[in-house]
């Protein structure tokens, strides 16, 4: 079997990336716009070529080895709902969209993906987007499919939407089919935390996961533009208090052996999340080292695809290739 090739634009933390890696995939190229981004990145895969610019100013005729790939991912940042499409502070966000939807015609991979928020696959708000996807894309030769996935689905332990665009040539295109849930049963935070808690020795890190036995909320990375590091919107904040955790702010450590978890207290007596814990939350391996200070290093996060919805996505998108016509090591 062929290895196969993708492009990954806004590639922040790199969660898509290393997803699709998990399912054979290789890249060509690797860009964003963020510098500490970059340094992540680079921090934790040295071999990858990744491009410290922004897409609006990318020029692949600059770049030849992005052309003829098999896939064009984009896992582009998610600080909007449905609701905001439209305000000054979501045109950024939409210029990307369709930044990423004109690099197609440049580079032509075989297939697509575009990851962003649960409205991105049905809300009337992104109507527009959907109607210049295909305005753009089908004359190529392109068939589409969007879908919605929870990342609680995929064995990560979160409850996380995405819209999903995926876009296959013709010939391959009826081999795709969105990814089916991998695990039947959702991970809590409770069980995927309770060892990190109790790394220092505090007494309370079981008691805390038997209370914590549900799946997050949604993190969110949030704007550059506004405060620091924390878990979510209100309703996050208040699901996170009924596990004992403060959705305020973001630790700097776990709770050392003397800490007196008693929520009653307040925010005083809650737990607080460190950003490594977060990272486990999205589906990071340990292994994975996030460059920057704690509120930087908290919004690469917060931004990310979890690397198990993209390793999802990238089988199913290999298996529609492969069932496709043959195509020569060389293409």
């Amino acid at each position: 079997m062929r290895t196969r090739t993708f492009v990954d634009v806004c590639s922040g933390v790199g969660g898509l990336a290393l997803g699709l890696e998990q399912a054979g995939f290789e890249p060509r190229l690797l860009l964003d716009d963020d510098e500490t981004a970059v340094t992540t990145l680079r921090t934790n895969r040295p071999g990858w070529d990744v491009l410290h610019t922004d897409l609006l100013q990318f020029d692949p005729a600059e770049h030849p080895e992005t052309y003829d790939v098999d896939l064009l991912a984009a896992g582009l940042p998610r600080v909007k709902s449905s609701a905001t499409v439209g305000r000054p502070d979501s045109r950024a966000e939409e210029r990307l969209l369709k930044a990423t939807v004109y690099l197609v015609h440049a580079i032509r991979p075989r297939a697509v993906l575009i990851e962003n928020v649960p409205g991105l696959a049905h809300a009337d708000a992104y109507q527009p987007f959907r109607d210049f996807a295909r305005a753009e894309l089908a004359h190529l030769g392109y068939e589409f499919s969007w879908f919605v996935m929870n990342a609680v689905d995929f064995g990560v332990p979160q409850n996380r939407r995405q819209g999903v665009l995926v876009a296959v040539e013709k010939r391959w295109a009826d081999g795709f089919e969105p990814p089916a849930p991998t695990v039947q049963e959702p991970t809590t935070v409770g069980a995927s935390l309770g060892p990190s808690m109790a790394a220092r020795g505090w007494r309370d890190a079981s008691r805390w996961a038997a209370q914590a036995d549900q799946p997050a909320p949604t993190l969110v990375g949030g704007s550059k533009n506004r405060g620091g590091a924390d878990l979510g919107p209100t309703g996050a904040k208040r699901k996170w208090a009924t596990m004992g955790v403060d959705g305020h702010t973001v630790g700097d450590e776990v709770p050392g052996p003397d800490f007196a978890w008693d929520p009653a207290l307040g925010r005083s007596g809650m737990v607080k999340i460190t950003t490594e814990q977060a990272a486990a939350l999205q589906g990071f391996p340990d292994s994975w080292v996030v460059s920057g200070r704690k509120t930087a290093r908290y919004r690469q996060i917060g931004h990310a695809t979890p690397p198990p919805v993209g390793r999802a996505l990238g089988l199913a998108i290999a298996e529609a290739l492969d069932r496709g016509p043959a195509v020569s090591a060389d293409s």
